[in-house]
């Protein structure tokens, strides 16, 4: 349905628009150590070829994580080196976690004018306040909500954050978008959870399509949990098609040796 090279694109995109300030280069694999949520922030992308061998590489990586009082993780995806990396790890007794779904919209600009209920706004919001709404909807402790602003703020891409304020003045719904270029990513699209079923999220992601539009973005792309049903139905009649998958390892020994902080 889709491209390789658009796909690649997509990739690339995703990695630099979740790029925090922790994260280093080592032998063909960029290592993210951020307190935050988002695992796509505090794992192991094996972007390239190396020198040094997968199990070498995880053993020097596993101090790294251990003092961060992080669980290690290694995002899988179709453009990891080497191709049979999911197999090397699974042999060396990793898990698998969190299958997700990365899923494309090649013409996002189609869509009709966003609509709201009577009463309700949209609201720009900075970094710190999004990390904020975000963290309270979803009961999130300060330390994510703190790593989750900083990450905002030290993007190499830059964030648009909004909330969807209802007519009481409630925030019931938020999300923001990533804009390189012609790409742009949603990210952070959150319910709460009193307010769900009633198209809030729906609308949200249509009015974040249409400001994305409206700055020369022409193909969308966003990252669901594979078993998050409601959520991918929602942006299937966006347009959305799954374009790939990715999913997560991690060392059995790590599962009950550090707070996880969730998934993403």
């Amino acid at each position: 349905m889709f491209q390789t090279s658009l796909l690649a694109r997509v990739e690339d995109a995703g990695l630099n628009a979740s790029a925090p300030a922790q994260q280093r280069w080592f032998d063909g694999w960029l290592v993210r150590f951020s307190p935050g949520k988002a695992k796509r922030a505090r794992c192991i992308n094996a972007v390239a070829p190396g020198r040094l061998g997968v199990e070498e590489k995880i053993a020097l990586c596993e101090p790294l994580y251990a003092q961060g009082s992080l669980p290690l993780y290694v995002r899988v995806t179709p453009f990891s080196h080497p191709r049979d990396l999911d197999i090397r790890l699974g042999r060396m007794g990793m898990d698998r976690e969190d299958d997700t779904r990365v899923m494309v919209c090649s013409a996002p600009g189609t869509l009709p004018a966003a609509r709201f209920a009577p009463g309700h706004r949209i609201e720009r919001l900075g970094h710190r306040r999004f990390a904020e709404l975000v963290g309270r909807l979803r009961g999130s402790p300060q330390a994510h909500v703190r790593a989750h602003a900083q990450r905002l703020a030290t993007s190499p891409v830059p964030y648009a954050g909004f909330a969807l304020i209802d007519s009481h003045g409630a925030a019931v719904s938020c999300g923001q978008f990533a804009l390189e270029g012609c790409l742009v990513g949603l990210y952070d699209v959150y319910t709460d959870e009193a307010h769900r079923n009633r198209g809030y999220a729906r609308a949200l992601c249509h009015y974040l399509l249409e400001v994305a539009s409206g700055r020369g973005a022409n193909i969308s792309y966003l990252q669901v949990e594979a078993d998050n049903v409601p959520a991918r139905r929602v942006y299937q009649l966006l347009g959305f098609r799954d374009a790939y998958a990715y999913h997560y390892r991690t060392p059995r020994h790590a599962k009950g040796a550090a707070r996880r902080p969730g998934r993403s």
